[in-house]
């Protein structure tokens, strides 16, 4: 790890602290504590260094800070904020074919094909049990997700965070009982940790 990067994982003190008064301000509470912030973010950052190139590492830390405060919103609100989410998607066009060697079309395909996905199973979800169960902004999130790492990650982007989900249930359930099943999962939670750890993989598989 060089100065220049040593730098960048610096960054992720003043970045938890603006990441934290956007939680608070995008969730509308107190939480989350600005040491719980700077850690997640400091988190994202180090792996960023310590796993990609240095090149790519500026425009890794844009997607992993912002998918970083996403978690948090998602997980204090239940919300996950277009003005979030929606210059994620073009950050990704802009510069995902540079990071995952792909071109631009394969990532515009992504991001349509990610929202698209996800919409389709709130719609389908909500003819069936008559409620909503899934919002548009994890269609937009998985849409940002598409336009950084392109069409073909989605499945298994998808199948990670299903695997966290159920994880999270399981665990719920086995602290609450089925009391804990009746409360909604935060989906964007571990949305964003599977497109984060897609996206890492990617990166370094190109630059192999």
């Amino acid at each position: 790890m060089n100065l220049a990067t040593g730098a960048e994982a610096l960054g992720a003190l003043p970045v938890g602290w603006a990441a934290t008064w956007a939680a608070r301000r995008l969730a509308e509470t107190d939480a989350p504590s600005l040491a719980a912030m700077i850690a997640i973010e400091a988190g994202v950052a180090l792996s960023a260094v310590l796993l990609a190139p240095a090149a790519e590492v500026p425009a890794l830390l844009l997607a992993g800070w912002t998918l970083g405060l996403l978690a948090m919103i998602d997980l204090l609100s239940l919300r996950l904020p277009d003005i979030l989410t929606l210059p994620l998607g073009v950050a990704g066009l802009v510069f995902g074919p540079a990071l995952v060697g792909a071109p631009l079309a394969e990532h515009v395909i992504g991001g349509a094909a990610g929202y698209a996905a996800l919409s389709l199973v709130s719609w389908a979800y909500a003819r069936v049990r008559g409620r909503d169960g899934m919002g548009l902004g994890d269609a937009k999130l998985l849409a940002a997700g598409g336009a950084w790492l392109g069409w073909t990650a989605l499945p298994n982007v998808v199948v990670l965070a299903c695997a966290g989900g159920i994880a999270w249930a399981a665990l719920r359930m086995l602290r609450r009982g089925r009391a804990g099943l009746a409360e909604p999962i935060a989906f964007g939670l571990p949305l964003c940790a599977a497109i984060w750890a897609s996206l890492l993989l990617a990166v370094v598989g190109a630059g192999a």
